[in-house]
């Protein structure tokens, strides 16, 4: 018994080091797990494909990462929990997930917190995007995060999808609208007019079909690969808010590389964070050309009439330090 149990302590030894530090191949190339829970037609698996071979490319061969999409190893939050504890190397997430390890995360939350495209890539491409992935690193109460920030990809806009025309804040008055289950979302569609409606992303298209609610908002390629453009024949850009994705390290195996190993990764991240931007651009476009095509109305709102409308919710909730980040975000050129 005492044998079995030395072995029984020394396997689980084994697994918690492979864990931890991703596992070394008997010919020393480093093995890194990187998972995300998107399909693997998806823009940002295609980027992480991309971001795998420059890893192995400019490491010499030293580094390889192995790919695990469509939740295999988990959702987003059981990926940056592997993460804080080692067992997983990078994972890319929305910043919203981040905001429950790392509050001021939850700034992305605001509506028209960014003047447009440009000027969200702008502030993430600059001092304050960057200062914000070294953020990543610390809890609210200053205590380590066990996380590693490495780049940023593109999510999109989201926007307002319905069974009947809108055009400006006041059409929305008397609906019933899919928000996710955010205190600053369902701000924001009562500030409008509108009843708020939390429901499970998978239960949409039937609440939709039912008139359980009378709208959702998304962005265009998630309207059209969930076929709720069968239902909803009105799609307002209105652009009400951009909130990026990461890509997240663990900081326990970031600090098991070398200097070099970390400077390949961060490179790699880098420019496969730009190649995920225009694949993203590329499939935005795609599915709005193949909305139109399916009888759907897509128009362009006048989005300072609804910035203007939902201003009492970046007042309420842009308070401490979110609103200090709110603020310089603003002021950004």
């Amino acid at each position: 018994m005492l044998g079995l149990l030395c072995g029984i302590l020394a396997a689980a030894g084994g697994f918690a080091w492979l864990g931890q530090n991703e596992g070394v191949e008997d010919t020393g190339v480093k093995v890194l797990k990187v998972a995300h829970g998107l399909p693997e037609h998806h823009p940002v698996h295609f980027a992480l494909k991309e971001m795998a071979r420059l890893a192995t490319a400019k490491s010499g061969g030293r580094l390889k990462l192995n790919l695990f999409p469509n939740e295999q190893l988990g959702s987003q939050v059981q990926c940056l929990e592997q993460a804080q504890v080692g067992t997983l190397a990078i994972t890319k997430v929305s910043t919203g997930p981040v905001g429950t390890f790392v509050p001021v995360y939850q700034v992305f939350s605001l509506p028209y917190l960014f003047r447009d495209e440009g000027h969200f890539w702008r502030v993430l491409d600059g001092e304050i995007g960057q200062d914000l992935l070294k953020r990543i690193e610390k809890r609210g109460d200053g205590s380590p995060s066990g996380l590693h920030g490495l780049a940023y990809f593109d999510s999109g806009s989201r926007s307002f999808y319905t069974q009947r025309e809108i055009r400006t804040p006041a059409d929305l008055k008397g609906l019933k609208l899919r928000t996710m289950s955010d205190p600053v979302a369902m701000d924001m569609v009562s500030a409008l007019g509108a009843s708020p409606t939390p429901i499970a992303f998978g239960e949409l298209y039937s609440a939709l079909k039912s008139g359980t609610v009378d709208g959702a908002e998304n962005n265009p390629p998630s309207v059209l690969t969930n076929r709720h453009h069968e239902v909803c024949k009105y799609y307002l850009l209105n652009h009400h808010s951009r909130i990026p994705d990461v890509l997240v390290m663990s900081r326990s195996v970031w600090e098991s590389l070398t200097a070099d190993e970390q400077r390949w990764i961060t490179e790699a991240a880098t420019e496969a964070g730009a190649i995920q931007r225009k694949a993203w651009q590329e499939e935005t476009q795609k599915a709005l050309d193949t909305l139109r095509q399916a009888g759907v109305k897509i128009t362009e709102a006048d989005t300072a009439a609804f910035a203007a409308a939902t201003e009492p919710v970046r007042e309420k909730h842009a308070t401490g330090d979110i609103g200090v980040i709110a603020e310089r975000i603003r002021t950004a050129e």
